[in-house]
């Protein structure tokens, strides 16, 4: 049996919940880097980010290609883009974030007053 939708939700947001993963994936969001220009423009030891980054692999958010001794990243797609380009927006008040969660094809994405929702 799986787990519930919002489970599911909860342990992406947690994955998402990190400074320098949030670094990582704003720079991957932009075009794929190599491991030392992200060391360079996160500022964190080598370990460190290492290990960021297995989780965002775990997470299927980054794919890693090797190129001689060089490791390179990339975003697995544009929806990871579009996720930090809304986080962006809701945080500066932007007032087309909270529309877009109202259009019609996102109304299942919200249960009715007073109910739990399912997913």
């Amino acid at each position: 049996m799986s787990a519930p939708l919002y489970q599911s939700k909860a342990e992406f947001f947690k994955t998402l919940g990190h400074p320098v993963r949030i670094r990582v994936l704003e720079l991957l969001s932009e075009r794929e880097h190599a491991v030392a220009e992200m060391l360079r423009d996160t500022g964190v030891e080598a370990a460190y980010l290492s290990q960021q980054l297995a989780v965002l692999r775990r997470a299927n958010l980054v794919v890693a290609r090797r190129e001689g001794v060089a490791v390179y990243y990339a975003l697995t797609g544009p929806r990871v883009t579009e996720l930090l380009l809304v986080a962006r927006s809701i945080l500066s008040g932007d007032t087309l974030a909270g529309q877009a969660i109202t259009t019609p094809d996102r109304v299942q994405d919200r249960a009715p007053a007073g109910c739990p929702r399912g997913d």
